[in-house]
């Protein structure tokens, strides 16, 4: 068993260093002259045949070159039973891409001035963060940036109402939930919010309600709601004019539906957006057109078209590697995820140890996948979006993996 484990992994890194070096998909044979339409044309064979193995109705993906989009696309159905065809501007759920835009806000902020990194939040918080295991140890804004706060995501972070459309401001959010969810007298405190055995800044754990305080202290610093402080000070200097955490401003035909791969009877099941209290986290929605603004902004130093919405050296810090992930090739700066290759093996998914992505992806299991990722060694950087949950399987953790790579390969030939 071992020994065939081994084959397995031996043959999976085979495969993405084909991909790394071009052999695939190009497949040139000597002595010819291939087009860039042939060029083209393969790519778009390729990865149309990865979508339909995978299950993925749609994807809209971009390619970023040298701080400017030099391709962008849209393949496959954003709604199947409408039959709209995915552009590059259909809108998706972001996810946890979210995260990078809640962190860019808090940062601007830092950059005004009126909070260092390493300041207790509890100097802008109306109630007390504490871990109660580490009472004495305070929790700042670099560890709730980098996940590394001591917070945990248990089931009950999820105990909230789901909505079909809409959006923020909602009731009783962002306080007084937070505070009663964190605080051991609150009337939602679960105990498992909190770490028993790694104090604050130990080390980095995941957690969603970390960014949940990130955008309440935006709120707090800024005096205004977070969605409104996102819509003013990011979307508008970014000319992002779709981007929004309020499903209700689309029609059916600008947002793409996602949708449940049944195994069983092998056919898509309808599902839906969802609209939830903590979009900070994870409710925002944008296109790769329009979310390129946003890397391109991230990659040139905190400037998209001559607008700077952060100071370099605070871009700087944010890609900086904060704390390493708490598996083998995953590392969290500030806002900001730095992964390498990965492939899954049945259960298994194999992350390889050299880190060449910054960024940040997202998923939610009722449909929706996801990337936003630059090369570290170059000056490139692809957004791809998805809206099936297959990505939970082999197959669709593998299909986006290898569309990770084919779109950086396909970003060497400009």
């Amino acid at each position: 068993m071992k020994k065939i484990t081994l084959v397995l992994v031996i043959l999976s890194v085979l495969l993405l260093n084909i991909l790394a070096t071009g052999a695939f998909p190009r497949h040139v044979v000597q002595g010819t002259n291939v087009t860039v339409e042939q060029e083209t044309d393969r790519f778009d064979e390729v990865l149309l045949s990865i979508m339909n193995h995978c299950h993925f109705p749609s994807v809209s993906a971009c390619i970023i070159k040298d701080d400017q989009v030099v391709w962008s696309q849209g393949y496959g159905v954003s709604n199947i039973e409408e039959s709209y065809a995915a552009k590059e501007n259909t809108m998706y759920g972001l996810c946890s891409i979210t995260k990078t835009i809640t962190g860019t806000a808090l940062l601007q902020l830092y950059d005004q001035g009126l909070f260092d990194l390493d300041d207790d939040v509890n100097d802008y918080l109306p109630f007390s963060l504490r871990n109660p295991h580490f009472p004495d140890d305070p929790i700042t804004f670099r560890m709730l940036l980098s996940h590394a706060s001591s917070l945990r995501s248990p089931n009950s972070y999820w105990y909230i109402p789901f909505y079909r459309d809409g959006g923020p401001p909602f009731d009783g959010y962002p306080s007084p939930w937070i505070e009663e969810y964190v605080t051991s007298d609150g009337t939602r405190y679960d105990p498992d919010v909190w770490d028993a055995t790694e104090r604050p800044g130990a080390s980095h754990v995941y957690a969603n309600i970390n960014f949940d305080l990130v955008g309440y202290l935006v709120e707090l610093i800024a005096d205004e709601p977070f969605f409104t402080y996102c819509e003013e000070h990011i979307f508008k200097p970014l000319d992002m004019p779709m981007t929004s955490f309020n499903l209700s401003v689309y029609t059916p035909e600008q947002v793409a539906v996602p949708y449940l791969w049944d195994t069983n009877n092998e056919q898509y099941e309808t599902s839906y957006n969802q609209v939830h209290l903590h979009y900070p986290a994870g409710g925002l929605f944008s296109s790769v057109s329009e979310l390129s603004h946003f890397m391109i902004a991230h990659m040139n130093g905190g400037v998209y078209n001559g607008t700077r919405i952060l100071e370099e050296s605070t871009v700087e810090e944010m890609h900086r590697i904060q704390h390493e992930y708490n598996r083998i090739g995953r590392a969290y700066g500030l806002a900001w995820l730095f992964e390498s290759r990965s492939f899954q093996i049945g259960s298994l998914i194999i992350n390889f140890p050299r880190l060449l992505y910054g960024g940040h992806g997202g998923a939610v299991t009722f449909g929706l996948r996801t990337t936003m990722y630059m090369k570290l060694s170059e000056q490139c950087a692809v957004l791809f979006f998805i809206n099936s949950d297959s990505f939970m399987y082999q197959s669709g953790w593998n299909g986006i993996q290898l569309i990770r790579e084919m779109l950086f390969q396909k970003a060497s030939t400009y």
